[in-house]
């Protein structure tokens, strides 16, 4: 069974250098976050890489990495741009970015015909969420609207620097998502985790499942996304700019019209990103760590 990784890139600012994320090296050899998911997901099994960037940032895209990674497996390019939209929709003026998470998986509509598994280009993730999701996707098969999730433990995935969005997860007794509440300033405290709501810290549970935007799914999906693309264009009021055409809300949307079955498989490995600029030395430091008890080598996609 063939599956691919898509991690989802289109969020890289226009112009490539010092103050994007998501290209910032963590890593003794200057390494960048994307690496690591790539080196994990190619250790548990997936065959395919496709980044989903802008076509603008292209040429620089594949100088940076995409050509590196092309030395070591296959990779194909889709393309998100907020003029993409179905037939009979205009990019209303004054539009600045594309549509969302949504919109980003489905640009990959015609070139993804296999098992996948989505993620964000800016988070590490650890091994195990690859490993849960590669083994869900071979034993599934093409099942249609059967996806799964690698659900990560909030207090795992907090930052030390600031408020965080989450997606708290609801799980029924047979493990199968039920819900995705996107939810926003997710902090740290002393209690262990709190949401920030008009200068007030209200607890949240720090052993909730979170979603972090990891799913595993079928060509199929692709579909329901452009159906639901076109309904939610529809139902946006003029002038609205800024709306966005998000995973988590898709699938949600999904499970409760009965049209998906979502197993959600705790992964207990602890989250890093550079959602701020302070957090970008603990994230390094991280990785030391990582390296000095082995789990990765100097020469990262050393055979």
């Amino acid at each position: 069974m063939k599956t691919s990784l898509v991690i989802m890139a289109a969020g890289i600012g226009s112009r490539f250098g010092g103050g994007i994320k998501q290209l910032e090296p963590v890593g003794p050899n200057g390494e960048i976050i994307m690496d690591y998911s790539i080196h994990d997901a190619l250790e548990a099994g997936f065959d395919r890489v496709v980044f989903i960037i802008r076509r603008d940032l292209e040429a620089d895209f594949r100088t940076i990495i995409g050509e590196r990674i092309e030395r070591i497996c296959p990779v194909a390019y889709a393309f998100q741009e907020k003029e993409d939209l179905p037939k009979g929709f205009t990019c209303p003026a004054g539009r600045t970015k594309p549509w969302g998470t949504g919109q980003a998986v489905l640009s990959c509509r015609g070139i993804v015909n296999e098992p996948f598994l989505v993620i964000n280009a800016d988070d590490y993730y650890g091994k195990e969420g690859f490993r849960i999701a590669h083994d869900f996707l071979v034993a599934n098969g093409m099942r249609k609207g059967s996806f799964c999730m690698p659900g990560f433990i909030l207090k795992n995935t907090l930052s030390d620097n600031g408020g965080v969005s989450r997606g708290i997860c609801r799980v029924d007794a047979a493990g199968n998502l039920t819900g995705v509440t996107e939810t926003h300033g997710l902090v740290r405290d002393g209690r262990g985790a709190a949401v920030e709501k008009e200068g007030m810290r209200v607890p949240v549970d720090p052993d909730s499942i979170v979603s972090m935007n990891m799913w595993a799914l079928t060509p199929d999906f692709l579909d329901e996304l452009a159906v639901g693309f076109a309904e939610f264009l529809d139902a946006l009021p003029a002038g609205e700019l800024k709306a966005e055409y998000l995973l988590p809300t898709v699938i949600d949307g999904m499970i409760k019209a009965g049209k998906a079955t979502v197993r959600v498989r705790p992964t207990h490995d602890r989250w890093f990103g550079v959602t701020y600029r302070e957090d970008k030395a603990s994230v390094v430091k991280a990785f030391e760590e990582l390296y000095a008890a082995g789990v990765y080598q100097a020469d990262l996609y050393a055979k």
